[in-house]
């Protein structure tokens, strides 16, 4: 049974967009978030968006990605501009549940940024 569904991940020359979604089959929401992963390196923290629609970035993406939610409250999005090397990760969507239900991972996109 599918839960999280991502997709738009790919591979962009630096400077250039990619825009990402992530659809959450799941019924008690409170926060949906990306991370992402580089070879070699912890999973980190991209932004996050709560059901609020409070936001929150990293320091390294601040200006350059957007968060948001699409008319379906479940969907998220994740734009990302003015793409860099850095950026290159594997990409993951992250629903926090209500209720101390814990957390559901999606399986990731890969992200690749040619210099």
């Amino acid at each position: 049974q599918v839960q999280l569904a991502e997709s738009g991940g790919g591979l962009v020359q630096a400077g250039g967009s990619l825009r990402l979604s992530c659809a959450a089959y799941i019924f008690s929401i409170n926060v949906i978030g990306w991370y992402r992963q580089a070879p070699g390196k912890q999973r980190e923290l991209v932004a996050t968006i709560t059901n609020g629609d409070s936001t929150d970035y990293a320091d390294s993406v601040k200006g350059r990605f957007t968060i948001s939610r699409g008319n379906a409250k479940n969907t998220v999005y994740l734009q990302m501009n003015s793409l860099k090397p850095e950026d290159t990760a594997v990409y993951y969507c992250k629903v926090t549940q209500l209720f101390g239900r814990g957390d559901i991972w999606g399986q990731g996109t890969q992200v690749t940024v040619s210099s």
